[in-house]
């Protein structure tokens, strides 16, 4: 008998909490260097952002329109659910208190202090004086808000102080009657004034401090503006003044009107300066401050029970610990890795003619990102190279991809993007982008109503002998060197003619897109991934029966949808043996007699973020091997264009096969994924460590240590 609903799945906003919580167990590990451990608080801070400002608004606009949601929700209200979450994320918040309180005593002892505004030296006190005339006084935005007819907007993506002036002054008489007499004596009656200023971005947060005897010194710009308070309000006079950290999260969803006269890129443009004024869904606050300034300011904001109020310590947005200063103390982060070198591949030769032979694999940031860059530079210099197309979904900062566009556009050559406008967090920036390609000569797509693109395509076309003949890429992340640096993807560099017909073929729905095409090789959402992967696991139930061996191993970022869950289960009866390593929402319970006692999931979390997608399918001893843009969420299934390529080469193959058995041998970073979400570590007796990340990192290496071996 299948169990009910409530039993068969772990809830997606849970489960996605115990993601987050693995972050900050990276925070806690005395094996994680301390520099790095403030990183993986920054993290978790970052995380817990946009997880409020995305799925827990979505969650409470349920709930405020009085929909229970259980059948979307898996079983449990809406309300009930803003609850729970509530109290895991005060939990958390907690616990990430007391592991920073851990790190900063572990900084002393390597002589590096975290000081605020009432430790500061005399030596200190005059750099701290300048330091805030030059550089914060200029960029700080102060108001006084007891006589505003409006409370101003607050940023959520800003950090505040809530200051509280008290004065004393006579404010009012009172009549006393002494033997028929009326005496009018005036009682003081204490003035409170209150007001905001918020903590500029523009200023680093952390100000490294003239360093004495040895000893480095770090104090937080709040602290700062705290230490100057007199010097801001000198006009008032106050009898007290004090100061304490406020933040505020807003509903970050775009609400996309449908006027048509304007352009779909007016359109978000629009949504996202709404954004500013969105409804607030999450208020943190310093537990120590007074309950007379915490009541004024939730009053003010209209705040109350039904929205997450979360009590924190002195300092908020503590995501801005992602970029604390290194002091030059290299001995307290990881080493850093040099991206190795792909054998066959060569930075300084022609690419295209090395792809034209045989199919390369990228897996960065273990081998270089460079690669991409290359590519699409040689594309757009080569004088036979008559066009581009490409996906883009998330960009850097200053992209090398856009350059080498522009780059392509101004040689002549005809270079089609499609740039999702509504990658979350990023419109402003793909906007921004998108006006600069469309100023230089760029064709732009901006997508398919409903569907957002989230493939990570390109294909070159190229004249050879008179004939066109196509070279191309497909990813598993974004074509962002930025990232590069830091998320683990796959990219398969490939001239092969039938899977680039496909390619092709996907621009083209780009362009007419209520013609749905066939594709011989591609997997394509959202017509055909589901039902491709529902046939996969088919084959290995039926293998199964027919007594062969049956194997499924799954690497993914996310695993929510509950049709492919329950197509795992159905296989997990049948005796099919299934490896996940899912790095971040698993909705699936494994190791449940009757249900899922053949399935393992395990997640790693560690320096570099999972996010490749690799499918493997033992397919009786000849293995199918896919990656993929897609996880498997409804979302990624049935509601986005995801692009899945199989893997022909049998050497790359076998490399995914290695690098997937790497990552499964994982027993130091690894956890593992339970109906309890307890996140414990994957300990197997007598084994001996294995860091997954740094045994990927050193087969590679090692087979470039082979292969000059051979050569010699």
């Amino acid at each position: 008998m299948i169990p009910p609903i409530d039993y068969r799945y772990i809830d997606r906003e849970k489960s996605w909490l115990a993601f987050n919580a693995r972050v900050l167990q990276e925070a806690a590990d005395k094996n994680v260097p301390l520099l790095d451990r403030l990183r993986f608080l920054g993290i978790f801070s970052n995380n817990l952002d946009e997880f409020f400002r995305v799925r827990f608004a979505a969650i409470r606009r349920l709930s405020h329109a009085g929909v229970s949601g259980e059948k979307l929700l898996g079983g449990i209200s809406s309300q009930q659910l803003v609850k729970d979450i509530t109290e895991i994320v005060i939990q958390q918040q907690s616990e990430s208190l007391r592991i920073l309180s851990i790190i900063e005593s572990e900084l002393e002892k390597e002589n590096i202090f975290i000081i605020n505004e009432t430790e500061i030296s005399r030596e200190q006190e005059n750099f701290i004086k300048d330091f805030f005339i030059q550089k914060v006084s200029p960029a700080l935005v102060t108001i006084i808000l007891n006589d505003l007819a409006e409370f101003p907007i607050l940023k959520d993506t800003s950090g505040y102080l809530a200051v509280k002036l008290v004065m004393t002054k006579p404010k009012s008489t009172t009549k006393i009657v002494v033997k028929d007499t009326v005496l009018k004596i005036k009682k003081p009656k204490k003035d409170v004034r209150y007001a905001v200023i918020e903590i500029p971005k523009t200023v680093n947060r952390f100000v490294v401090l003239p360093s004495s005897n040895d000893k480095q010194y770090i104090i937080l710009l709040d602290d700062v503006i705290r230490y100057n308070l007199g010097s801001i309000f000198n006009i008032f006079d106050y009898e007290s003044i004090s100061a304490h950290m406020i933040k505020i999260t807003r509903d970050a969803q775009l609400d996309i009107d449908s006027d048509q006269s304007k352009s779909l890129m007016e359109k978000i443009s629009t949504s996202v300066k709404d954004r500013r004024i969105g409804e607030p869904v999450r208020f943190v606050y310093d537990q120590s401050i007074e309950k007379d300034t915490l009541k004024f300011f939730l009053n003010k904001m209209g705040i109350d029970s039904t929205d997450s109020i979360i009590p924190g310590g002195r300092y908020h947005n503590r995501r801005d610990y992602m970029d604390f200063p290194n002091l030059g103390r290299y001995d307290l982060l990881y080493q850093a890795n040099v991206p190795l070198p792909v054998d066959g591949l060569s930075l300084e030769g022609s690419m295209l003619e090395k792809i034209a032979k045989k199919d390369y694999l990228v897996n960065a940031p273990y081998q270089s990102f460079s690669y991409l860059i290359k590519f699409l530079r040689e594309a757009a210099l080569d004088p036979k190279v008559i066009s581009i197309k490409i996906t883009l979904y998330r960009l850097a900062k200053n992209s090398q991809i856009i350059s080498s566009l522009i780059n392509a556009a101004k040689n002549g050559k005809k270079v089609t993007v499609q740039i999702e406008l509504q990658a979350r967090f990023d419109e402003a920036s793909n906007i921004s982008y998108a006006e600069q390609m469309q100023t230089e000569g760029i064709e732009l797509i901006f997508g398919i109503k409903g569907l957002k693109v989230h493939s990570k395509i390109c294909v070159i076309e190229r004249v050879e002998e008179g004939k066109v003949k196509r070279y191309g890429l497909i990813s598993t992340g974004n074509f962002n060197e930025s990232t590069a640096k830091v998320y683990t993807d796959v990219t398969l560099f490939t001239s092969h003619t039938k899977i680039l017909k496909d390619v092709a073929k996907i621009f083209d729905f780009f362009d007419i897109n209520y013609r749905v095409h066939r594709y011989k090789h591609l997997v394509v959402s959202p017509h055909y991934t589901r039902t491709r992967f529902e046939k996969l696991i088919d084959r290995e139930i039926a293998n199964v029966r027919e007594g062969k061996e049956a194997h499924i191993s799954l690497k993914m970022n996310s695993l929510s949808d509950y049709g492919m869950i329950d197509k795992l289960y159905d296989a997990s009866r049948a005796g099919v043996k299934i490896r996940l390593i899912v790095r971040g929402i698993c909705s699936l319970i494994p190791g449940v007699p009757g249900m899922s006692e053949n399935i393992e999931a395990i997640s790693i979390v560690d320096n570099y973020l999972e996010h490749s997608r690799v499918y493997i399918f033992y397919n009786d001893g000849d293995p199918e091997v896919y990656i993929s843009s897609a996880d498997f969420m409804t979302r990624n299934l049935d509601e986005r264009v995801e692009v899945t390529c199989p893997i022909y080469d049998e050497n790359i193959k076998q490399e995914l096969i290695d690098t997937f058995n790497i990552g499964w041998k994982g027993n130091v970073k690894a956890r593992l994924h339970s109906e309890k979400l307890d996140n414990l570590y994957r300990v197997r007796k007598d084994d001996p460590v294995f860091r997954a990340q740094l045994e990927t990192y050193n087969y590679y290496r090692n087979k470039l240590e082979v292969i000059a071996e051979n050569l010699n």
